[in-house]
């Protein structure tokens, strides 16, 4: 009957699950997202219920232009590869507090705003971002995380503020020699092709920056000096001025006749 009938079989996987995982979400559910429609929800995703009672929310491979809505704050594990996600905007995972791996591979990822991954910074530890196309990092998107990240097939050009990113987070073991820088600031054509960890072991990509940020303090601080003393020269001769008007007025004073009550009388 059950061979005749597949319906039926269905229906009963969804009424009686397994003791260790819940199905949270139907066949049905996972027809309901299309790429025409630009805000996807949880609905869309697959959920399934773990032993400790969070949710490991399985989107992949839905053409996912967006992060979905209405993810739910239980959400453990969020699998987000496969898709067609090119940037993520602020707070695009605030809610999800509870959130200790998130997978992003396979995507279309070229930016990453700061704030991006905020409200993560207690829970996440595991961040795949691999098989994307990031070239730089801004470090204030990893601010305060403690996350170990995968950031292998990226074309990355490895500058100043990639070797701060980097520096900020604890590169998964087995993907530290392959990030590989497709081009860098450093004029030499031998660094192409190499691991960013090397890179930073022979060379300061930071070095320019600073040299850049000390040639402008010294200028500024010329401009300021140059100023001051042109005041202070400004200064002296005004003084200068107003002390030979004041010199001129005295010596009138002294050269005049005196003041005669009477003379000024008979003139009246």
């Amino acid at each position: 009957m059950f061979a005749q009938e597949p319906s039926v079989v269905l229906l009963l996987l969804l009424v009686c699950p397994s003791p260790t995982q819940v199905m949270a979400s139907s066949l049905l559910d996972m027809t309901a997202w299309s790429p025409g429609n630009s805000s996807p929800t949880a609905k869309d995703c697959l959920q399934v219920e773990t032993r400790a009672g969070g949710l490991t929310v399985h989107c992949s491979g839905l053409r996912l232009m967006k992060v979905p809505l209405g993810l739910s704050n239980q959400t453990v594990c969020l699998f987000l590869n496969k898709n067609l996600l090119s940037s993520l905007p602020p707070n695009s995972f605030s809610t999800l507090l509870q959130l200790h791996e998130l997978d992003l591979s396979n995507n279309q990822l070229s930016t990453l705003e700061p704030g991006c991954f905020y409200g993560l910074a207690n829970s996440l530890r595991l961040l795949d971002l691999s098989s994307n196309r990031l070239s730089t990092l801004d470090p204030e998107v990893f601010g305060g995380l403690q996350v170990q990240v995968n950031f292998t097939h990226n074309p990355w050009h490895c500058d100043c503020s990639m070797q701060m990113s980097v520096s900020l987070m604890d590169l998964e073991a087995s993907s530290v020699e392959r990030v590989v820088c497709q081009t860098s600031d450093i004029p030499n054509a031998g660094t192409v092709g190499l691991p960013l960890v090397l890179l930073v072991e022979d060379w300061d990509l930071c070095q320019s920056v600073r040299r850049t940020t000390d040639v402008l303090t010294l200028v500024t601080m010329f401009l300021w000096f140059f100023m001051l003393i042109s005041y202070l020269i400004y200064y002296i001769r005004q003084n200068e001025v107003f002390a030979n008007q004041h010199f001129e007025y005295i010596k009138f004073l002294e050269n005049r006749e005196p003041f005669s009550p009477i003379e000024f009388l008979k003139n009246l």
